[in-house]
């Protein structure tokens, strides 16, 4: 009984260790992005009130003798960076609103803009570290009606798809659906140690009905693949490595799979406007820690780097977008007032946003219960 009590405390103080690595990977990202915010600020000459990293009580501050105020806060979920005058009229030089509507705007962007090429800092150190995930075939379904030089080798290493470079599973899919049983697709594969360009006979129409259709996949570019009793896929022809490639083509790889992430982010937008996704696919910030602490938990320092590449991304895009309270919102409303060349009502923008504030901490909260039952 000990000697289980032991091993149960060991797993569970090991998982708060992930939960721990999770919470300040988010925080770091935060940090990152409210800094990004007080950098262009101080280019511009902004007055800045307060920088915050985390929300609550102060666990501990220190002034500037320009008055700047940095804090340290109880709860590591968050911060902020507080402009004078961001939400209403100042008679002040340095107030938020007293500022070009253009820095303004410059301003706002430099949270998202510095998660970004912080993202994509983290994606060319894992690419040159690790190398770049992509796909290897290992079972291939037996034919007479194809041609042995239009299908895979084993062992071949997918490096593009009808010209788009393949990282995962779900570019495999964009890169030959709509196809045509018979159609001819080219593919780049790395084959016995060298990049060699194939063509690949579709063994199967490939209108795929949703992103999950593998089994679809696997049929159109004849890899072999096993299933259970309920038609759930097993085990199937392909698996996962990690390939390095030079300097120039890691940093191109590397910014391309970061606008990959942002455009994943959009996909899912749409997909949940269109109603292709429901809400029990989101989650809110505790399952975002929970499924970076089990990330980190299977696949180490790797997808360390990976989980912050990918909150990176999120947070950038997520903030851009015209949402009340969001950064995306405040430019929307700082380009109207470019444009008309007088600003809207302060006390209605400032209740927009605190309205929004709030809408999307319920929304956070909802999304995260929902994922609980």
């Amino acid at each position: 009984m000990g000697v289980l009590f032991l091993a149960s405390f060991s797993q569970v103080m090991a998982y708060i260790g992930y939960i721990a690595l999770a919470i300040l990977i988010l925080l770091v990202m935060i940090t990152v992005h409210e800094f990004g915010h007080y950098i262009a600020g101080k280019i511009f000459k902004f007055g800045i009130d307060e920088f915050a990293i985390g929300f609550g009580p102060k666990l501990f501050s220190r002034k500037k003798k320009n008055g700047e105020l940095f804090s340290l806060r109880a709860f590591p979920i968050g911060g902020f960076c507080a402009f004078r005058g961001e939400d209403e009229d100042s008679a002040d030089p340095t107030a938020f609103n007293n500022k070009k509507w253009w820095q303004r705007i410059i301003v706002l962007v430099s949270g998202a803009f510095m998660n970004y090429l912080l993202a994509l800092f983290v994606i060319m150190l894992m690419f040159g570290v690790y190398g770049q995930t992509t796909l290897v075939a290992y079972k291939m379904q037996p034919t007479n009606t194809i041609e042995s030089q239009y299908q895979f080798q084993e062992k071949d290493i997918i490096l593009t798809a009808n010209g788009k470079n393949v990282y995962m599973l779900t570019d495999l899919m964009s890169a030959v659906e709509d196809k045509k049983e018979g159609d001819l697709i080219d593919f780049e594969v790395r084959r016995k140690g060298k990049d060699v360009k194939v063509k690949i006979q579709l063994r199967q129409s490939t209108d795929f009905e949703n992103i999950e259709d593998i089994k679809g996949l696997y049929s159109a570019l004849g890899f072999y693949y096993e299933v259970d009793e309920n038609g759930v896929l097993q085990n199937g022809g392909l698996y996962s490595t990690s390939i390095r490639f030079g300097f120039f083509q890691t940093l191109g790889r590397s910014f391309e799979y970061s606008l990959m992430l942002a455009g994943t982010v959009f996909k899912v937008l749409g997909q949940l406007l269109t109603g292709a996704l429901g809400i029990s696919s989101l989650g809110g910030t505790v399952t975002t820690i929970s499924v970076t602490a089990n990330a980190i938990k299977i696949g180490g320092f790797r997808q360390i780097l990976n989980m912050t590449s990918f909150i990176g991304v999120n947070l950038a895009v997520f903030n851009l977008l015209p949402i009340p309270a969001l950064d995306g919102s405040r430019v929307v409303f700082t380009a109207i007032e470019g444009i008309r060349k007088k600003p809207l009502n302060r006390r209605v923008e400032g209740l927009i946003h605190t309205i929004g504030l709030f809408a999307l901490l319920l929304f956070a909260i909802f999304v995260d219960l929902q994922q609980c039952f």
